[in-house]
């Protein structure tokens, strides 16, 4: 081997072992910096010059030209890079469900620093004592009182379970739009890498992990799958559907309900539109939705993946009421039975829609009211209705004739006066019972269009309690206490365990209690589950200090011995020419 091609030799080893050193600093660096991927140097020798071929001889004759620095490459597992992304989305879907159930019972819990339970106690009480003496003014102020409480921290209630509603709203907006944000820094990344890498010899490992730390982000946020590209690029499908391919993101879109405001994603690629004179778009997200918020949630379907997804579930479409419970199971199970919020405001709402409503039919039966065909002037007939004659001076009526009812609509009012012809052939003037229309909001009594007859709590005595013999209503007073004992209330269509009222609170609250308890458990299981992914995952792209410090000795070593090789080659040289000169 010449001399002067000896020193290319150890200039090689010099110079790889100088970037071996290099990348090992900056592993070291990186110790603590998120997302960070531990960079392995891959060294090869340089080929090797044949001097001559000898068939007997066990080599050739032949010397090398050094080592070479050929890359420097990542180390990752894609299974573990995949299943921790997948696991993750898992994590932080039940993660969500579990704060939102403990909102939830918060709601529930307390008001104020007084649970609802008491609220509910309180107005039993009262009808309690009102059994005891019926007649007594003070029994009867004490009946409205509490039912005004009972109203005023129902609705309390229901409005803390619908701000959390907005709240959840508000979240829906920020996680779509960091979803977006990610897209764009994709396409941004994709860019970058493909332009590094185009020639072959570098390698954007600082780079790649970037983009694998938005991958990591966009795994828990949603259910989405990923692909690497010849050329680098990777695209991404969330639910199925591309949101980065081939150099463009399709972003999410935010269509506003008119009505509730509340945000529902979907896909501007696959809505239908109408051009407003403006030049905007107006979307109609039916049918380009990103999630499909019916299908049932099963980790055996993968369908209990992504962070937006609950909390899209959580906060539901619209205010929920009894009426989403009086629609039967069917609608139930598709509309409300996977909403937290949702189904919480419907089974509180039928519990107070049931308090109202019993204790009003209790009064209309003590003033009179009756159910049957009313013939009107114009001929027509109203079927099958609840109506009494208007009777001024009628047991438990008002000064118009009308029944009393101690829980009154704030939309409507409870009956109407109409000139009609009983069954009988009686004709005069008649009040008849409103009926609730499930498609009529202001006809229903619901928590939202609830409240105590004014003339009630102006003067509670106009209750009276005391019939036309001047006895005590005994007996109205003991069916008011049968409204709160009899077992007649289920929480919701699927469940067959009747109830009091007094017990169906109890129930509502342990049912939230129930599943809280078993999405905190699953949520437990899935951090350990994350955990041991992560372990692994950090196992191999994670950063040993020790590791790289026993790296960074062998480069160290392999430096100075190249340098070493040097100076021996360039003595000799040194000892050639002196020794010639002389």
């Amino acid at each position: 081997m010449p001399l002067m091609g000896s020193l290319y030799i150890g200039a090689s080893g010099l110079q790889t072992h100088q970037n071996a050193l290099n990348t090992t600093a900056h592993n070291l660096s990186n110790v603590d910096t998120t997302g960070y991927v531990r960079q392995q140097v891959q060294l090869t020798g340089k080929p090797y010059i044949t001097l001559s071929v000898d068939p007997k001889a066990v080599n050739n004759k032949q010397y090398g030209l050094g080592v070479n620095y050929t890359r420097v490459k990542q180390v990752r597992d894609y299974f573990l890079d995949k299943s921790f992304r997948k696991e993750s989305g898992r994590s932080m879907f039940y993660e969500v469900n579990t704060e939102v159930l403990e909102e939830i019972e918060g709601q529930l819990g307390e008001m104020n620093g007084e649970a609802f339970q008491t609220t509910l106690s309180d107005l039993w009480t009262a009808v309690q004592e009102l059994a005891k003496d019926p007649a007594s003014s003070v029994t009867q102020g004490m009946l409205v009182q509490r039912a005004s409480e009972f109203i005023e921290r129902a609705g309390a209630v229901y409005d803390g379970l619908s701000a959390y509603q907005d709240n959840l709203n508000a979240r829906v907006k920020s996680e779509v739009n960091k979803i977006n944000k990610y897209g764009q820094q994709l396409l941004v990344l994709n860019d970058k890498i493909r332009a590094i890498e185009a020639g072959g010899i570098e390698h954007a490992n600082d780079l790649r992990d970037a983009r694998n730390q938005i991958l990591d982000e966009l795994g828990k946020l949603t259910d989405m799958s990923y692909k690497e590209d010849i050329n680098g690029d990777v695209s991404v499908q969330i639910e199925g559907v591309d949101f980065v391919k081939a150099g463009i993101c399709y972003e999410i879109g935010l269509h506003e309900d008119t009505t509730t405001g509340f945000y529902t994603p979907f896909w501007p690629q696959n809505a239908t539109y109408k051009l407003m004179p403006n030049g905007s778009k107006e979307y109609d997200p039916v049918g380009a939705e990103v999630f499909d918020l019916e299908r049932e949630i099963s980790t055996d379907l993968n369908t209990d993946i992504g962070g937006l997804k609950a909390i899209l579930l959580a906060r539901g479409d619209h205010r929920a009421d009894y009426t989403d419970l009086a629609r039967g199971g069917d609608y139930y199970d598709k509309k409300i039975s996977q909403s937290l919020v949702m189904n919480v405001q419907a089974e509180f709402d039928q519990l107070i829609h049931s308090v109202a409503t019993r204790m009003n039919e209790v009064l209309a039966d003590a003033a009179g009211v009756v159910k049957g065909d009313l013939t009107l002037a114009d001929g027509s007939t109203l079927q099958n209705v609840q109506y009494c004659k208007v009777d001024p001076d009628g047991y438990m009526r008002r000064e118009d004739g009308s029944p009393i009812q101690l829980f009154s609509k704030i939309a409507t009012a409870g009956y109407q006066k109409v000139t009609a012809t009983d069954k009988d052939g009686n004709t005069g003037e008649y009040w008849v019972y409103n009926e609730e229309d499930l498609e009529v909001t202001d006809s229903l009594y619901t928590v939202k269009n609830l409240g105590i007859d004014i003339e009630l709590m102006q003067k509670p005595s106009v209750l009276g309690f005391r019939k036309k013999d001047g006895s005590e209503d005994v007996e109205t007073a003991e069916k008011l206490k049968d409204v709160f004992t009899e077992q007649s209330y289920k929480l919701n269509p699927n469940v067959e365990k009747r109830t009091t009222l007094g017990n169906y609170y109890k129930d509502l609250v342990s049912q939230v209690a129930n599943t809280g308890y078993m999405s905190c458990s699953i949520y437990t299981n899935q951090v350990s589950t994350v955990e041991s992914i992560c372990s692994a995952r950090e196992q191999v792209i994670g950063v040993s200090s020790d590791e790289e410090l026993s790296n960074m000795v062998r480069f160290q070593n392999a430096y100075n011995a190249s340098s070493r090789y040097i100076n021996v080659i360039s003595e000799m040289l040194e000892h050639i020419i002196t020794t010639l000169g002389a």
